[in-house]
């Protein structure tokens, strides 16, 4: 079981929980987290003044998926994503060693 981390673009949030349920996916966390990459944010000019942007507002999207399935849920997360732009985001794949259901006790596969 590998858990896919995807920081994307607010505005393609839809897109990629859309990419992820037509593969299937049942589940996933979906927070709003605010950070920088290469671009290390960005001037921006209001009410006249001139002020930076150091961290930007970004999506993170967290699904647990079978080994079986990375490839492919990982190829359809970046083609929602992608926008073209500098800053579309980062994806990224974890082992994960034990999942348990809390409601049910349930461990591994099938606590998914």
């Amino acid at each position: 079981m590998k858990l896919l981390t995807a920081v994307v673009q607010q505005s393609r949030v839809e897109e990629v929980r859309a990419a992820l349920v037509s593969l299937g996916v049942r589940g996933m966390t979906i927070a709003e987290v605010r950070g920088c990459g290469r671009q290390q944010g960005h001037t921006e000019i209001y009410r006249g003044a001139e002020y930076t942007v150091d961290v930007v507002d970004k999506t993170r999207i967290d699904v647990l998926i079978d080994d079986t399935e990375v490839d492919e849920v990982v190829r359809a997360v970046v083609a929602a994503a992608r926008s073209g732009n500098v800053g579309d985001g980062k994806v990224w794949v974890t082992p994960v060693d034990s999942v348990v259901r809390v409601r049910t006790g349930e461990t591994d596969e099938r606590a998914v």
